[in-house]
């Protein structure tokens, strides 16, 4: 071992990054105490179900995964690179197996086995990511950016993930896992002009999309005029602006929310936005806007300081995702952007979201430790 690989050895992981996670997951069982607890004890007779679902199948798994990827070196992954690739599609096909995979809503994106459920894009969210990365690196910056070696090979990974996500459909997460994608390509070398091609055909696609399916133009429709049909399709954003608006600068308090009693849907999952406004109010639902960015920044700082491409792609491919997610769950509550159901990171219920973030986290915690 060199002298210069001891050195990273003894590194510190970044502690503030850790700092800001901790609070965020803190920060969402609270809040997930409160929200959950009159759509628990409707459903399952226990207020606390969800809180002890989202501790038991989440955080618990979620800080040991964290704990055990923080510990293992960043690199040690890439020999998995395939796998990951593989597990990826078949997890996205396992979901149309009859008596395995099980539909939420609209979409059929979860395998329930043995009566426990899991959502397999939140695992792709990483998986594809560790895989693309490994890929990146191995092709270098001139390939990339040739249209033959590099473009064409991308755009066929990335439709093969797509085409499973949107035969579900899950827009919400297909958008999600899109964008960190594109994001991790232009920064390992991907030539512009092939991202504005690539996004002239992601439009076409997006407008096809939405003119075949009937539930797509009249989420849009909304977002242009929510005060369209409030007791209808418009009903979750209308509902939404009622609790945001009603929460004002300091909100109702903790726990006084009206809208989680069975008016606004989905207060444990994508909505959960709005019952923090309208039980914290505006001065709290900043602050953990500010969180979000600081993470972001914090891992920019990180990915600079990377001395490998790998390394970097990883780190910038993860926050991206953090960031990405909670602007689009944010911005769907407050009117900004149309609806699409994607929890809040590290906030939303959600087992799996939460366990796959933590993993997340702990492959970040660990390219910390090996910053120059």
């Amino acid at each position: 071992m060199t002298v210069y690989s001891k050195k990273k050895e003894k590194n510190k992981p970044d502690y503030v990054l850790i700092c800001i996670i901790f609070l965020l997951v803190i920060f969402g069982i609270i809040m997930l105490t409160s929200a959950g607890a009159p759509v628990g004890y409707e459903r399952f007779g226990d207020s606390y179900y969800y809180l002890k679902h989202q501790v038991i199948y989440g955080l618990i798994p979620g800080i040991i995964v964290c704990l055990i990827m923080s510990k293992i070196k960043y690199t040690f992954w890439k020999k998995f690179a395939v796998l990951m690739l593989f597990v990826s599609i078949v997890l996205l096909t396992i979901v149309f197996i009859p008596g395995i995979g099980s539909e939420y809503g609209t979409a059929k994106s979860w395998i329930n086995i043995g009566g426990l459920s899991l959502q397999p894009s939140e695992i792709v969210k990483l998986t594809f990511l560790i895989y693309l990365a490994t890929w990146l690196e191995k092709r270098g910056q001139k390939n990339i950016s040739d249209f033959f070696y590099g473009f064409l090979p991308f755009i066929f990974l990335l439709g093969l993930v797509t085409v499973l996500m949107l035969l579900q459909p899950d827009m919400g997460t297909m958008l999600i896992i899109v964008a960190e994608i594109l994001i991790v390509y232009f920064i390992a070398g991907g030539a512009i002009s092939h991202l504005l091609l690539l996004g002239s055909g992601g439009l076409a696609l997006l407008y096809f999309l939405i003119k075949l399916a009937p539930y797509r133009a009249a989420r849009l429709t909304i977002f242009m005029h929510p005060e369209l049909d409030p007791k209808g399709i418009g009903y979750h954003i209308n509902q939404a602006f009622l609790a945001i608006g009603s929460g004002g600068i300091w909100g109702r308090g903790y726990g006084h929310s009206r809208q989680k009693f069975q008016y606004l849907p989905e207060v444990i999952g994508d909505s959960i936005f709005a019952i923090i406004a309208e039980e914290m109010g505006f001065i709290i639902c900043i602050i953990v806007i500010i969180l979000f960015v600081l993470l972001f920044i914090r891992g920019l700082k990180i990915a600079k300081q990377v001395p490998d491409m790998y390394g970097k792609l990883i780190v910038v491919g993860i926050i991206s995702w953090f960031l990405i997610q909670a602007f689009v769950n944010i911005g769907g509550m407050v009117g900004l952007l149309p609806l699409t159901g994607v929890p809040l990171p590290f906030i939303s219920a959600g087992g799996t979201s939460l366990l796959v973030s933590l993993a997340a986290v702990g492959l970040v915690i660990n390219i910390s430790k090996h910053a120059r």
